[in-house]
């Protein structure tokens, strides 16, 4: 698994192009900020966060998709419950997943971050497939990326706090570490 740094793209990702997204400034990239979403919220598989992230959600298909209609969102991945890997925007552009956010003193953290997101709820564990892409899409990142470090690979609870509760407290930070020493050796 590599990044093109020329696409910005994950060479093993398939590809979905959103709109969700706008150039960066000369900002380097140095953070990865960890999601998780489902759509509707705990069903897994259903298609809606690829629709959602590519400007197709059909809002009248569930009730919930009325309540974020309107919703201009994307992250650059999605790593499905089956450590499937979508890539949405290219990495040296900026997807819009952080919302309002602060991480040690920078605002707008979409600016300088890649998000990933994690098919998954705050109550349910993630699948260790998904640990294992997710490692393997970090590996490939800190070295295309060399100012992202450990230290700023974090959830979006720690970026938009009282704000956002994911990737949850479930997500095992420990496991990932695990595997990302796997990964890199």
């Amino acid at each position: 698994m590599s990044i093109d740094t020329t696409t910005g793209l994950l060479t093993t990702a398939k590809y979905l192009s959103s709109p969700h997204c706008n150039t960066r400034d000369n900002t380097p990239i140095d953070m990865i900020v960890i999601h998780g979403i489902s759509l509707p919220p705990r069903e897994f598989g259903t298609g809606a966060i690829e629709a959602l992230f590519c400007g197709k959600l059909d809002h009248a298909a569930h009730p919930y998709f009325r309540t974020i209609e309107g919703l201009q969102v994307s992250a650059h991945l999605l790593i499905s419950r089956q450590g499937l890997i979508t890539q949405f925007v290219p990495f040296h552009q900026r997807a819009w997943h952080a919302g309002q956010s602060t991480f040690q003193g920078k605002s707008n953290c979409n600016d300088f971050s890649i998000g990933i997101e994690l098919e998954g709820t705050d109550d349910i564990a993630y699948e260790p497939v998904q640990y294992q892409r997710l490692a393997e899409v970090v590996t490939a990142l800190l070295q295309a990326y060399p100012a992202i470090t450990r230290e700023r690979i974090v959830g979006h609870s720690d970026i938009a706090p009282g704000r956002k509760t994911d990737p949850g407290p479930l997500f095992d930070w420990a496991y990932l570490d695990c595997v990302l020493a796997t990964c890199s050796a």
